[in-house]
């Protein structure tokens, strides 16, 4: 059984990091979906494709896969550039404002 670990990312509707900082254990899927002829419904006889684990710590995510005889793949999370400037929107009305004001 292959399943992959990971760290989510951010939503792209949110610019938080909720829900960021945990690490799901995710199940490869074994077959392929197939369209119901009548219904239109996409179907699979795979259950595991719809298992998803939460863990606090990596460390525990692997552990876990390893005590269960799970080929896991890690996908480290990619580190943020914190480029977030410090005054932000305010600055568009400041009396020592950097640029020149274009409207």
């Amino acid at each position: 059984m292959r399943a992959r670990i990971f760290q989510p990312a951010r939503t792209a509707m949110s610019s938080g990091q909720a829900k960021t900082h945990h690490w799901v254990l995710e199940f490869a899927p074994d077959s392929a979906r197939e369209v119901d002829p009548l219904m239109g419904w996409t179907s699979s006889t795979d259950t595991q494709a719809q298992v998803r684990l939460r863990f606090d710590t990596k460390e525990a995510a692997l552990e876990y896969a390893s005590d269960h005889g799970i080929d896991a793949q890690v996908s480290d999370p990619k580190v943020r550039k914190s480029n977030i400037r410090p005054r932000g929107y305010a600055e568009n009305f400041a009396v020592d404002r950097r640029g020149a004001w274009t409207h």
